[in-house]
C-alpha cells in the first residue's frame, strides 16, 4: 500500500510512519518542514505549503491511502484570539487542500483516515461515551466537528473514510505526558482540580497499531474512538504515575490556579470524557496496553 501522510512529522505521524514502513508499506510524508522529520528513512518527504496542492498533487494519483494528521498542538500555549485562529486554520486549510487534490485526481485513493479527538464530545461527567454519542457544544468540540466535516466530501468520491477520535497519546518524551510528569519528578504530584475528571488515553504503541489496523481493514469505515478500553480519572491517573515512578502523590492543584495559569485552555485538563473504543474492539483490534499501569511500565522500561 502507498500512503500519503499529511502532518506526519509530529509524534503520531512519526509513530505511524515507522509502523507502516515496518509492515512493508510505502509512506510519503507531506510536511511544511521536512528537514525536521527525524524519520530516518521510514518515509519519503514531500514539501507542502499547507494551503494548496502545489508540488505534490501528482503523488495523489499513485496513493492508495491518505492519512490526515494536520493541525497545531491544542495544548501548546494559551488560547489567545490569534492562537485559536491558528488552531482552526492549521486543521481546516490543509484538509481542504487534500480534498481538492483527491477531487482533481483521475485515480482516487481507496481509504482516507481523518485524525480527530475525543474533544468532539465536549466535557462530560461519569457516563461512558461510545461512537454514537453526540457532539459537544463548547468551542473545542465545535473545532473538532468542523475538522471532521472538512474531509467528508471524499465520501462522495467513493473513498472509504475513517474518522479516528483519539485520546491523550502517552509518550514519555513528547505530548502531554512529560508535562504531567514534571510535578512527580519534583516530588509534588497530586490531583488536578477535582481529580474526578476522566482521562481517555492511549499508548504510543496502540495509537500507531490501531491506525494501521483500520487502514488495512477493508471493512473499516466511519467513526472509531482511538482510546484504551480502560479510561481513568485524573486522581487514578496520578496515583498510577506515582506508583510506577515511586513518587509521592499528595499536593493538589486547585482548578482556579490552572485557570489563572492557562486561561481557557485549562479545560483540556480540568474537563474530560469517559470514552470507550467500542467499534475498535468490535472490529477485532487487540490492545497491547489496555490498562494504564501496563502502558506506563512499558514507557519507563524503554
Amino acid at each position: 500500500m502507498k500512503v500519503i501522510l499529511a502532518g506526519g512529522t509530529g509524534l503520531i505521524g512519526r509513530l505511524l510512519s515507522r509502523r507502516l514502513a515496518a509492515d512493508g508499506h510505502a509512506v510519503w510524508v507531506l510536511s511544511r518542514h521536512p528537514e525536521k522529520a527525524g524519520l530516518n528513512g521510514a518515509a519519503t518527504m514531500l514539501t507542502r505549503d499547507g494551503r494548496t496542492t502545489a508540488g505534490w498533487q501528482h503523488w495523489v494519483e499513485e496513493a492508495d491511502a491518505i492519512v490526515n494528521l494536520t493541525g497545531e498542538n491544542i495544548g501548546a500555549s494559551r488560547w489567545t484570539k490569534q492562537r485559536k485562529a491558528l488552531l482552526r486554520s492549521s486543521r481546516l486549510e490543509p484538509t481542504r487542500a487534500l480534498v481538492q487534490a483527491v477531487q482533481a485526481s483521475s485515480r482516487k485513493p481507496v481509504v482516507w483516515l481523518q485524525a480527530s479527538a475525543v474533544g468532539f464530545y465536549g466535557p462530560h461527567r461519569d457516563e461512558e461515551l461510545d461512537e454514537t454519542a453526540h457532539a459537544g457544544s463548547d468551542e473545542l468540540a465545535r473545532l473538532v466537528v468542523d475538522w471532521e466535516e472538512a474531509s467528508r466530501p471524499v465520501e462522495d468520491l467513493g473513498v472509504r473514510r475513517i474518522v479516528a477520535r483519539q485520546g491523550i497519546v502517552l509518550d514519555d518524551r513528547e505530548g502531554a505526558l512529560p508535562r504531567m510528569l514534571l510535578p512527580f519528578h519534583l516530588f509534588a504530584g497530586g490531583p488536578v482540580g477535582s481529580g474526578r475528571q476522566w482521562i481517555s488515553w492511549i499508548s504510543r504503541v496502540d495509537i500507531a497499531g490501531a491506525m494501521a489496523f483500520l487502514l488495512q481493514n477493508p471493512a473499516a469505515g466511519g467513526v472509531y474512538n482511538l482510546t484504551a478500553p480502560n479510561p481513568v480519572t485524573n486522581a487514578q491517573f496520578g496515583k498510577t504515575i506515582g506508583s510506577v515512578l515511586r513518587r509521592p502523590y499528595w499536593m493538589p492543584v486547585p482548578a482556579f490556579a490552572m485557570r489563572l495559569l492557562f486561561g481557557e485552555m485549562a479545560t483540556v485538563v480540568l474537563d474530560g470524557q469517559r470514552v470507550i473504543p467500542r467499534r475498535l474492539l468490535e472490529a477485532g483490534y487487540q490492545f497491547q496496553h489496555p490498562d494504564l499501569n501496563t502502558a506506563l511500565q512499558d514507557l519507563f522500561m524503554r
